[in-house]
């Protein structure tokens, strides 16, 4: 049974009463739908307010859902869209916070001297790499930056595993020589 359909027999089952599908329903969309609200609320707590309100009405006006005119998951994100620009529409349009406020919020990315910082360092080890054989190199970044094993390496190179791990143990002590100087 496609999603749709499972979603659609869901749906049958909710309109005829069943609280255990409604649960069903709610664990399979509601992460969809709760994305949906908060991306028009931008306020969490309003957000899951609306979405407990949207299944309400799930729950009120399953048994009137008709598959031929939407599918099932297309009908309650109209529900929660609906809902949510109830809630925009209700509170106003002024901003719920000051502008002030705004300046109290972080930005997660990096300063600039960490950013540059970073990007010099990539430069170094970059430059160390450079240094090694290409064999060499090419099995320490698969090893680091690709998170390959020693035995998917030694299948890849067709080479024993001991005389990878020299390959990489030599490579990184070469690289530290580089890097310290």
């Amino acid at each position: 049974m496609s999603g749709a359909a499972a979603l659609v027999s869901t749906l049958a089952r909710i309109g005829a009463g069943d609280r255990d599908s409604l649960k069903m329903l709610y664990d399979a969309t509601s992460a969809k739908l709760f994305g949906v609200i908060l991306r028009i609320l931008l306020e969490r707590g309003e957000a899951e307010d609306v979405l407990q309100e949207v299944y309400i009405t799930i729950w009120r006006k399953a048994a009137e859902f008709d598959p031929t005119r939407a599918s099932p998951i297309t009908w309650m994100v109209t529900i929660a869209r609906n809902r949510a620009i109830d809630r925009l529409r209700a509170r106003g349009s002024r901003p719920t916070t000051t502008l002030d406020a705004a300046a109290e919020v972080r930005d997660a990315a990096p300063t600039a001297d960490v950013a540059i910082d970073a990007v010099n360092e990539a430069l170094r080890v970059n430059a160390a790499l450079a240094t090694l054989d290409p064999r060499h190199a090419a099995i320490i970044r698969s090893a680091y930056f690709e998170g390959l094993t020693y035995e998917a390496m030694s299948e890849r190179e067709g080479v024993p595993i001991g005389t990878l791990k020299s390959w990489v143990r030599r490579g990184l002590m070469r690289m530290r020589t580089v890097l310290e100087s």
